[in-house]
């Protein structure tokens, strides 16, 4: 069966495989050290022939870190970890970017070193309620404003971090900057109401992302870093009231850098079923990456529920260059192979999603070994 998404494409420094992507994807399966075990290696070794897996969301310190059992990039332990992930996938001819994350605000005091408050752009709460270590819940706390000096401190953790994820062997870097996270918090007006250099104005809210960037850039080439974005996102965060002029003025600003990629998470998508066939007619306006593609040109990777027709309609028209799949990729370890050659896939199990064990994790079945 031909589809464009078994084509190859050229992602900054990598030629791709194919243009199925493997999104990242939180499962609080780590252990006590937050540090990757041998189950997260069985888990993305199976799903090595996605085009590129990129890994779920790794906090570069602990003051970064906002559910249980999330993977870090800060420690040695948690380097070796991450490591024998990277030379498993690696050995089943795959690539991977590792996610940066600091989740800001979206976290409580027991996650934290010595039970501070979490950290973010404004003395404001998320919506919301958090995770706790044990998976009960509570309201999310009004958390610290941050200092420049703080700032900086966080800026030069995301260096270590990048360093430490070179040393771990990764292939590239993606720096979180949506779903309400540190980096959206200081992009967005409801959450960033500061009245200094990264408060107020579009270029001062987006101050913090390109610093960021830089001190990643100052570790990897940029044919080796990325940025994910989500413009409408409103989870544990405001919805800014017209997000595009934030975001043009973001993307324009990172066409100049010609990173790897950009990720762009569209506006949540009904596509439940993305291995059936899609009688509905597709837009092409219902796809916020062909507002960017009129002025960024560089690789685009989207996301956000799509479905293979979707999928191959973006591609095809050149809004995007490749797309990444989420839920499906948890329960179906070679959604590429399924996805190009319309298998069925296989169900997931939403209770299965965050914690435990192999149950829902490692246990579902590969189509056929061709596959891999």
């Amino acid at each position: 069966m031909s589809s464009i998404l078994s084509t190859s494409t050229q992602i900054g420094a990598y030629n791709l495989k194919n243009r199925v992507i493997m999104a990242p994807l939180t499962r609080m399966r780590a252990n006590s050290n937050f540090a990757p075990t041998e189950l997260n290696v069985e888990y993305y070794s199976q799903r090595a022939t996605a085009g590129l897996i990129i890994s779920e969301a790794s906090q570069i310190s602990q003051q970064g870190q906002g559910y249980p059992n999330t993977p870090g990039i800060y420690s040695k332990e948690q380097i070796e970890g991450w490591k024998k992930v990277v030379e498993a996938i690696h050995k089943e001819g795959g690539l991977v970017f590792l996610q940066l994350w600091h989740v800001g605000r979206v976290s409580h005091s027991l996650h934290q070193p010595n039970n501070n408050l979490p950290v973010a752009p404004s003395a404001i709460a998320a919506d919301g309620a958090v995770l706790l270590p044990d998976f009960s819940t509570v309201p999310f706390e009004v958390p610290h404003e941050l200092t420049i000096n703080e700032l900086k401190q966080i800026v030069e953790d995301y260096r270590r971090a990048a360093i430490n994820a070179k040393e771990a062997g990764f292939d590239g870097i993606e720096i979180h900057a949506a779903n309400g996270y540190l980096i959206e918090q200081f992009l967005r007006s409801g959450s960033n109401q500061r009245t200094d250099e990264y408060g107020g104005s579009i270029e001062n809210r987006a101050k913090f992302l390109f610093e960021v960037l830089e001190a990643v850039l100052s570790v990897w080439e940029n044919n080796k870093t990325a940025i994910r974005i989500s413009p409408f996102n409103s989870i544990s965060t405001t919805a800014e009231p017209d997000p595009y002029p934030l975001y043009d003025y973001v993307v324009r600003k990172l066409a100049n850098y010609q990173l790897a990629y950009l990720h762009v998470i569209e506006l949540r998508m009904d596509a439940t079923t993305p291995e059936s066939n899609n009688q509905q007619a597709i837009s092409a306006d219902e796809f916020v990456v062909k507002h960017f593609r009129e002025f960024y040109k560089h690789p685009i990777i989207a996301a956000g529920g799509f479905n293979k027709e979707k999928a191959e309609f973006v591609i095809e028209k050149g809004f995007a260059d490749a797309v990444a799949f989420g839920r499906h990729y948890i329960s179906t370890p070679d959604l590429a192979y399924r996805l190009v050659n319309g298998f069925e896939f296989n169900p997931y199990d939403r209770r299965t999603f965050y914690g435990g064990g192999s149950k829902g994790y490692t246990d579902y079945k590969v189509y056929n070994e061709i596959s891999r």
